[in-house]
């Protein structure tokens, strides 16, 4: 797959507030944005131009290569890198918005030559995918498959199946824009929403081939995890990853320091692939807890797992970062909250 584009939500609540993919393009994701999601100001570019959950900036995330309609995905990621050691944190559901990818993105920019360079090979293939038009988008749907590794240390981070099952529903009600809040998206980005055509569904069959659930169910002696990638691996406390090559990994756990969630950008290390939530802001059920419990947060961090960035670029404030999606206009830095539509 080469190259993802990305887009999210800086921090703010999880209100109503559509999530829809807006414009389609060339590739896939770069070409087709996602609106911020309810009460996700400065959320993340979605490939194609759009982006999930709330960024104001989304880069071409060009899904070359996928497989049509009713073929399970595989994601086609490399790697190679071990998790951290994590941390601790306050056990309290978090009530702003911290998504923690860009401290990922920085340190792996920082640690790995191999990372750096399947960075620039991913955004030079995402260009060239671009520039052949809207032609050349994928046909049909494209399916992921998910396995959601749920990392516990007291019974209540041990969701239920409904709670992963609810937000696998928002997942792909966001994804297809058919999220009833799609109505509530400002008339001036009315136009721009679309359908991405990627859905999610929970793996039935795991590595070795055998019937499976798409969950797995870790206890842990770890009191809550941080952006270190310990959750990622068994020898510090969390779950190991399924091959990122045939799945989405998504990691629910107890999250310390205010932390919602965090993905990796494509073109990480294999082993630490995926996205991880804290699980008081998965699903819209069971822990899921107000303002964070509409599932939005792990739509935002999706998308940046598809290779999009914030919509105010990154770059402090200055106003002069680009999340290289054409859908919204340069910001300084995220917005907190819902804000009056633009006109």
């Amino acid at each position: 797959m080469p190259a993802k584009r990305r887009k999210d939500n800086g921090k703010g609540s999880d209100k109503s507030h559509p999530n829809a993919m807006r414009g389609s393009g060339a590739g896939g994701m770069r070409g087709s944005a996602m609106h911020a999601a309810p009460g996700m100001s400065g959320g993340t570019s979605m490939p194609g131009g759009g982006r999930p959950g709330g960024d104001n900036e989304g880069r071409p995330n060009a899904m070359a290569g996928r497989p049509g309609q009713g073929q399970a995905m595989q994601t086609g990621r490399a790697g190679g890198g071990a998790g951290g050691a994590g941390g601790q944190g306050s056990p309290e559901p978090p009530r702003r918005r911290t998504c923690g990818t860009l401290d990922v993105h920085h340190r792996l920019l920082i640690e790995s030559a191999e990372y750096r360079a399947a960075r620039a090979d991913i955004e030079n293939a995402t260009l060239e995918r671009m520039a052949l038009g809207p032609e050349a988008r994928f046909a049909g749907v494209a399916r992921i498959p998910v396995v959601v590794h749920v990392v516990w240390n007291t019974a209540a981070q041990n969701i239920s199946d409904a709670q992963i099952t609810s937000q696998i529903d928002v997942l792909n009600r966001d994804f297809r824009a058919t999220n009833p809040d799609v109505a509530n998206v400002p008339p001036v980005f009315a136009g721009l929403v679309a359908d991405a055509r990627i859905e999610f569904f929970l793996a039935t069959t795991d590595p070795s081939g055998n019937p499976t659930n798409g969950i797995t169910r870790t206890s842990t002696n770890r009191a809550s995890f941080s952006d270190d990638d310990a959750v990622k691996s068994s020898a510090t406390g969390g779950a190991d990853a399924w091959p990122a090559d045939r799945y989405l990994n998504m990691w629910v756990c107890l999250l310390g320091g205010g932390l919602l969630g965090y993905a990796q950008f494509p073109g990480g290390p294999a082993e630490t692939d995926g996205v991880v939530i804290t699980h008081t802001a998965f699903g819209t059920t069971g822990t899921a807890a107000a303002p964070f419990h509409l599932g939005r947060t792990a739509t935002h961090e999706i998308g940046h797992y598809l290779n999009l960035f914030h919509i105010w670029g990154d770059d402090g404030t200055g106003c002069s970062g680009s999340d290289l999606v054409d859908d919204t206009p340069t910001r300084a830095a995220p917005t907190p909250g819902c804000r009056p539509s633009p006109t």
